[in-house]
């Protein structure tokens, strides 16, 4: 049968994808336009599958949160080329990825059907081996208040879960400074409070404190003084807590938090990180 060249650029500009492809689409359909797609679609996606080992090193993060600020969401989507990632379907795609994990429960976000299918219209177009990274889902009590922030080239987002009491005032401007604070501060927080240092690893830092302390030829009880002191100095670095507030270094992150008011958790995504 005969195909039309505006039968070929109407499926073009329905997939997005080459002449020759939407013409012998067409061909193998019969010139019905619907199957064609579908067709492209399937044949587009097995070749993408097929190349699931081309590093996806690039891509952008998300992070959105509800109306009433109770819960929110932070996810990335990892793309082969920064030039992907920085197409205005690419961000739409990931924003609507992190709207898409903002309706599941709190916790770890997961890849749903849904968003498979947002990432792969991309995967067609783009012909790049695109992935959903990771994701995760934040907030959901009473008490739950919820912030994210975005760095503007989208390769770094945070977001913040504060719990607070009915009467408590927590404003917009206190978790947007805790977010640009986790985002901006080196090194970045390992965790909100000390419990949530992991133990090896505060037992290799007083491991290393302690031979150098003996490599100094310190005797024992000044070599214990000095493995505390670095230790308590690695908690004041790492711990969100105790570090120094990145826009006020007089002030402790703890001394920003209203009365009643604790950090519950939080997530630091940096691209590849």
């Amino acid at each position: 049968m005969t195909i039309s060249a505006k039968d070929v650029m109407g499926l073009r500009q329905i997939t997005g994808l080459g002449m020759m492809e939407c013409k012998q689409a067409l061909i193998e359909t019969s010139g019905d336009a619907d199957q064609a797609v579908e067709l492209l679609r399937k044949k587009g996606l097995a070749k993408m599958d097929g190349r699931s080992d081309r590093a996806s090193a690039e891509g952008r993060i998300a992070a959105t949160v509800t109306p009433d600020g109770s819960r929110g969401a932070i996810v990335e989507v990892n793309s082969e080329t920064d030039f992907t990632s920085a197409n205005d379907a690419f961000v739409s795609m990931v924003t609507a990825v992190g709207a898409l994990a903002l309706e599941q429960p709190a916790g770890e976000a997961e890849k749903t059907d849904a968003i498979q299918a947002l990432i792969d219209e991309v995967r067609l177009t783009t012909k790049e081996n695109i992935q959903f990274a990771r994701g995760q889902v934040l907030g959901g009590t009473d008490d739950s208040r919820v912030g994210t922030y975005l760095h503007f080239t989208g390769k770094v987002g945070v977001a913040i879960e504060l719990a607070a009491p009915g009467d408590a005032v927590v404003g917009d401007d206190l978790l947007t400074d805790l977010c640009m604070h986790i985002a901006a501060v080196t090194p970045p927080p390992m965790s909100v409070d000390d419990d949530g240092v992991p133990a090896d690893v505060i037992e290799k830092e007083r491991r290393l404190a302690k031979e150098q302390a003996m490599e100094q030829g310190k005797p024992e009880q000044i070599a214990e003084k000095m493995v505390e002191g670095k230790v308590r100095k690695f908690l004041e670095e790492n711990v969100l807590l105790k570090q120094a507030f990145v826009k006020d270094d007089k002030k402790r992150i703890k001394d920003l938090l209203p009365k009643g008011v604790s950090i519950r958790k939080f997530a630091r995504y940096q691209l590849g990180g």
